[in-house]
C-alpha cells in the first residue's frame, strides 16, 4: 500500500492505482497501488526496469487503459469513472500524445496532421501558436509534405506540434526519441523542455534512456509496479545510478 499523498493541484495523478492483467494463477499485477502526482508546467520522466509498470501507468493516466482499482485523475476528473464516449472526448480535447512510432496519418500533409485533433473536436486553431510551434520546431518549409517525405526527426516534430496545438492539460510522451538518432532525439527533448518553460506545458514522458531523462525536471522511478523513488533536477549520472540500484535490489 502506498503512503504518499498527492498534491490536489497536480495536473494528473494516480491514487492507489492498481492494474491486474489476467486472472488466477496467470494474473500479472502491473501496478500495485501506485500513488503519484505530476505537477503543472513541469517535465517529468517515468523510468524503471522492463516490466516495472511505467507504460501501464502512463496508459491508465491517459485514459488509454482501464485500471483495476484506484483513481486516475486528470485535474478534477477521475478517468476511471468515465464512459468510453467521455474518455474519447477527454483524450481529444485535454490530452496530447507523442509516441515512439510518430502515429501520423500517411495520406495527410504535415499541416493537416497537426490540425487534425482540432478539426475532430470542432475547435478553431490559434494561428499564433501554430506559427510559433512550426517555426520553433523547424518544420515551416515541410508543412506541405506527407510523412513518407519526412525524416524521422521531422515526423516527430510534426507529432509534437500536433500534440501541443490543442493546448492540452498534459502531454504524454512514450519513448519519443526511441526511433531517432542522437542529434534528432536531443532536438526533440530540448523542445519538450522549452515548451514547459515557454508555454507552461505539462509533460509526462516514459523513457528507458538516462540521457533523455536528464532533460526532465523530475524523474519518478518504478519497480515491480510500485513507486521506488524520485529524483529532482536529474542528470545522466544520478539517473544511471538510481536505475542501477533498482536492478541490484531486484
Amino acid at each position: 500500500m502506498q503512503t504518499q499523498s498527492v498534491d490536489t493541484l497536480a495536473a494528473v495523478a494516480a491514487v492507489d492505482l492498481v492494474k491486474v492483467y489476467g486472472s488466477g494463477d496467470t494474473a500479472v499485477r502491473a501496478l500495485d497501488g501506485v500513488t503519484v502526482g505530476f505537477a503543472r508546467a513541469q517535465f517529468t520522466a517515468i523510468m524503471g526496469p522492463s516490466g516495472s509498470g511505467k507504460s501501464t501507468l502512463m496508459h491508465c493516466l491517459a485514459g488509454l487503459d482501464t485500471a483495476t482499482s484506484g483513481q486516475a485523475l486528470l485535474g478534477g476528473t477521475d478517468l476511471t469513472k468515465q464512459s468510453d464516449k467521455v474518455l474519447t472526448k477527454v483524450r481529444r480535447e485535454r490530452i496530447g500524445f507523442v509516441f515512439q512510432a510518430f502515429n501520423l496519418l500517411p495520406q495527410l500533409t504535415a499541416a493537416q496532421n497537426i490540425m487534425l485533433p482540432l478539426e475532430l473536436s470542432g475547435r478553431r486553431p490559434d494561428p499564433h501558436l501554430y506559427g510559433h510551434l512550426t517555426e520553433s520546431l523547424g518544420i515551416t518549409a515541410r508543412l506541405d509534405h506527407r510523412p513518407g517525405e519526412l525524416s524521422g526527426g521531422q515526423q516527430q516534430r510534426v507529432a509534437i506540434a500536433r500534440a501541443l496545438m490543442s493546448r492540452p492539460e498534459v502531454v504524454f510522451a512514450d519513448e519519443p526519441t526511441g526511433n531517432l538518432d542522437s542529434r534528432s532525439g536531443a532536438e526533440v527533448l530540448l523542445f519538450l523542455r522549452n515548451s514547459v518553460r515557454e508555454l507552461g506545458q505539462t509533460i509526462v514522458m516514459v523513457t528507458h534512456d538516462p540521457s533523455a531523462a536528464a532533460y526532465a525536471d523530475r524523474v519518478v522511478l518504478l519497480a515491480d509496479g510500485r513507486v521506488a523513488g524520485e529524483l529532482d533536477r536529474p542528470d545522466i549520472t544520478s539517473v544511471s545510478d538510481a536505475l542501477q540500484s533498482l536492478a541490484v535490489a531486484r
